[in-house]
């Protein structure tokens, strides 16, 4: 039996609503779904209640059979979902002092084939919907116990490439920023792509100026495609002008993703390169050591090599910052993320929702 249609698959101004009743009933729905985080539609009590009963025989709210939860040291937790079709995904909530964000996924598995990541290890399963991708931050929010409101940021930089599966991303992008939906400002919503230079010039005529980040990992073409296959079909060059044409059409800084691997992207020469390729690109560049995972082939830079090829960045006047990524004891750090239930972690806690 096929199941229910997802709710969340629906823009705001799309809800199902009384015959009649209009805008005023799909603001009351939507505020339900994504500022009280109601997991039911029975739970909806100043709603109808024939309303509620038709939305509980019709729809469903929440996508995922069972939800597991990986705590980590620092405070992170990595979710694992399994879907209705037993299909896997996940997400990682990274709580700071004065923040609460969330890394989403928006596939099962990844295309893109990155060497050093271990998503890319895994190959592709299939595109996650609209509301799957949403699910993921309500989910979040109920089983850590605050309300979808509460968070600042999300980054959609879990498993996949978003910009493969464009009208979901950008559709959830929509539904996180709308003031009847989760209110997020789109300066906390960041985007991450391996660097598609068609979708980011498509994606810079929705005019969101969320943060873009592209996952470029090195300076020159030959190096790139040895560690992402799919380089081959988009030269950096091409990339770059894509980027140019983003912020010519009133996109915001672009962040640029560079994954630091013992002798293979971390020479000081190669640091000249990325200098040179960011010329007149309002760009920031996050030099992220590599998180390892069994099997990946890869060694991170030492400290003092990465320190290094940040100063001749910034020696160059290229902003750049050491990004160390959260949650690596529990499997959720960046370029981590492989579907690994409890049967490969030693601490965690399980929860079925």
């Amino acid at each position: 039996m096929m199941p229910r249609p997802l709710l969340l698959d629906l823009p705001i101004d799309r809800l199902p609503v009384p015959n009649g009743q209009g805008g005023y009933r799909q603001r009351q729905l939507a505020r339900w779904l994504y500022q009280r985080g109601a997991r039911r539609a029975d739970a909806m009590t100043d709603l109808p209640a024939a309303w509620r009963s038709e939305l509980e025989e019709r729809w469903r709210i929440d996508p995922f059979v069972r939800t597991e939860r990986f705590p980590s040291a620092d405070g992170s937790v990595r979710y694992l979902f399994t879907l209705a079709d037993a299909q896997r995904t996940e997400a990682v909530f990274i709580p700071y002092r004065d923040r609460k964000t969330v890394c989403v996924s928006s596939m099962v598995g990844c295309p893109a084939g990155c060497a050093f990541c271990a998503t890319g290890a895994l190959g592709f399963g299939r595109n996650l919907r609209r509301g799957e991708i949403l699910a993921q931050l309500l989910a979040v929010a109920w089983h850590e116990g605050f309300a979808p409101t509460e968070l600042r940021n999300v980054v959609l930089m879990g498993m996949g490439e978003a910009l493969l599966n464009y009208d979901a991303a950008v559709g959830a992008v929509r539904t996180m920023v709308d003031p009847e939906g989760l209110g997020i400002s789109l300066r906390r919503v960041t985007l991450s792509t391996v660097g598609l230079p068609n979708r980011i010039r498509r994606l810079a005529h929705e005019r969101l100026p969320l943060v873009l980040a592209v996952s470029l990992h090195a300076p020159d073409d030959d190096t790139r495609r040895r560690i992402i296959p799919t380089a081959h079909a988009h030269p950096i060059a091409d990339i770059v002008a894509s980027l140019h044409d983003w912020q010519a059409a009133g996109g915001r800084r672009v962040t640029i993703e560079y994954t630091m691997l013992d002798g293979v992207n971390d020479a000081l020469r190669q640091a000249d390169g990325l200098a040179a390729c960011l010329e007149g690109l309002v760009a920031h560049v996050n030099l992220i050591p590599f998180n390892p995972w069994r099997g990946s082939g890869f060694r991170s830079s030492p400290a003092a090599r990465i320190d290094a090829f940040a100063r001749r960045l910034e020696r160059a006047s290229v902003p750049c910052s050491v990004r160390f990524s959260r949650g690596r004891d529990a499997g959720g750090a960046c370029g981590q993320l492989a579907l690994q239930g409890a049967e490969g972690r030693s601490g965690e806690a399980s929860v079925a929702s």
